[in-house]
């Protein structure tokens, strides 16, 4: 179950593809839109990252900051955001292993990965709202990201 919309988003800090720490502080002061993903270079969620990298425009008009978190290692993040362009963060959340994800109430205990959520963040870093998917091969629906940046 995702956080519950009104709440502050838990604070974290996490390397991007980069080395470079990123953290919910830095965040704060503009729309943020945090997507967890489950997995690396895997068809689902690489179009989900793709749509956003596609149609960033979009997030660029709500004046929103995308991240990107997976329990994948950095270097695998790099590699994949160097094939595919993307133009925001990928944080790793591998070590300790889904530790953020635990904390955003999204990660799968069972298997290992961060389930397909997408959290929306004021410019105070409060939930105002929640998009996801209930099966790891469903992508979310991409015109809920319109509704919630408008």
């Amino acid at each position: 179950m995702p956080l519950a919309i009104g709440t502050p988003a838990p604070d974290f800090t996490l390397l991007n593809q980069n080395r470079e720490p990123v953290s919910l502080h830095d965040l704060k002061g503009s729309t943020s839109v945090i997507v967890f993903i489950p997995f690396a270079f895997t068809r689902t969620c690489e179009g989900e990252l793709c749509q956003i990298r596609d149609e960033y425009t979009m997030f660029n008009e709500a004046e929103a900051r995308v991240v990107a978190i997976t329990c994948n290692t950095l270097h695998a993040n790099r590699v994949w955001t160097e094939q595919q362009g993307f133009q925001f963060d990928i944080l790793s959340d591998f070590w300790p292993h889904g530790a953020v994800s635990r904390i955003y109430d999204t990660f799968n205990e069972g298997f290992g990965y961060a389930e397909r959520t997408t959290y929306f963040l004021d410019e105070d870093g409060v939930i105002t709202d929640v998009t996801s998917s209930e099966n790891l091969g469903e992508a979310r629906d991409f015109e809920s990201y319109r509704t919630a940046l408008s």
